[in-house]
This record gives structure tokens, sequence and C-alpha cells, in this order.
């Protein structure tokens, strides 16, 4: 396998599975979350832990990639506003989650999106398909991230260099609010047609993510529970 094949088949796994059976529970079960690990990458750690008075999940990166993930069913016209938090220790050194060679970040909130694959070109369906074939599970429609970036302006939504069916807007930016819980209230259904221009599908999955594996460094971060209204 080619090292581009490779990423791209990294990138369409990021939040997990669109076919695999759905759980209706809600989005703050701890128990309902499991690790869920990337191929050719080392995992990073994810543990439960009390943080500043919050129970908390903690993600430990160490030249690492891998995701804590739940599956979902949530019909398209249910999806609306979405709360989660997350405390981050420091930034990923030259972490940039818009270079392809530097694409890590401290704190990732992604979510995973069915739809119409046939809509999709035939790169991306065969792209599609060798993923299932690997790894046995059909990658999302589309998947929106919510990052913390080192330099990128709150608000920007950029698009994964290595696929376009990811998408990411920038929530926290910069090391001004490092070590303190940071709460966000995002309108999850009107972001996502700002990233895709076009209305979301059902929600399939629901993950958190902290990687450090292309810049090779580490990362601490803590978060706290993912809610639906």
């Amino acid at each position: 396998m080619t090292s581009r094949l490779a990423f791209c088949l990294f990138a369409f796994l990021l939040a997990g599975c669109a076919s695999a059976p759905l759980d209706t529970a809600p989005a703050a079960a701890i128990d309902a979350w499991q690790p869920v690990l990337l191929p050719g990458k080392p995992a990073t750690r994810y543990s439960r832990e009390d943080k500043e008075g919050r129970k908390a999940i903690a993600a430990v990166s160490e030249q690492s990639a891998s995701l804590w993930r739940r599956q979902a069913a949530i019909a398209p016209e249910r999806v609306g506003a979405v709360h989660f938090s997350w405390w981050v220790q420091d930034l990923v050194p030259g972490g940039n989650v818009a270079d392809i060679d530097r694409e890590d970040a401290p704190a990732r909130v992604i979510f995973g999106f069915a739809g119409d694959l046939s809509r999709l070109n035939l790169r991306t369906r065969m792209m599609y398909d060798l993923a299932e074939a690997l790894t046995g599970e059909k990658p999302p429609y589309a998947t929106l991230m919510y990052v913390w970036d080192a330099t990128a302006p709150v608000g920007s939504v950029i698009v994964n260099p290595r696929s376009d069916r990811i998408r990411k807007i920038v929530v926290d930016s910069g090391p001004g609010e490092l070590r303190r819980w940071r709460d966000h209230r995002r309108d999850l259904a009107a972001d996502f047609r700002l990233a895709f221009d076009e209305a979301p599908g059902a929600l399939t999955s629901i993950a958190v993510m902290t990687d450090s594996d292309n810049t090779r460094s580490q990362a601490t971060s803590w978060y706290g529970s993912v809610e639906l209204d």
C-alpha cells in the first residue's frame, strides 16, 4: 500500500463506521464509548478520571493516534445543538490541522454522518470500498470535527488535506485558554451546512481524539461529556 493510500484510509476512518449497529442511549453514557484503533498507528491512551471537579476521559498521546468512540442513531431532523467540553494541557508542538504533514491536534470532537454514497465521486467510492475491505467498516458519508488548533483563527472551516469528506471547524485556537475547562455549545446542523454546503444526514457516530503521530510529539487532554439537545 502506498503512503498516500494509507493516509487516505486513516483519514476516512476517523469518525468510524456509518453502517455499524446503532445505539440510541444518551451520548453522555460513558460505558457506551469504546477505543478504536487506526491502522498502522500507535494508540492514544484513554481512561476515566476526575479533572478539576468533573468526570472526564483523559487522553494521553505519545506519537499516537486513535479514537474514543460511541455509535449513535440520530435522525436528520433531530440533529440540533451539541454541548461538549475539553481541558488541554499544551498545544501540539508544530501541529497544524491544515497541513498534511503536521495534521495533529490536542483536542477533537468528531461526528460521523450517513448519506447517499452514490453521490460521491468514483475515486472516493473506490477508497471507501477498499477501507471497508481492509477494516470491516464503511466510512461515514461525511465527518465534521470541532478542533483546537495552534494558529488557525476561531471559526475557520478547514477541509482535511487527505479527504474532502472530513471537514473541521476551529473552536479554540492558540495557547490563551490552555489548562482550564472550555465549554462549547454548537448548532451541529448549522455547522454541517456551513462546512459541507448541504443538510446533514443521520448522525451515526460521536468520537473524541487526541493525536500527535504526525509531529512525533506528545499531547494530553481531558474531555467532558458530549451531549445532544
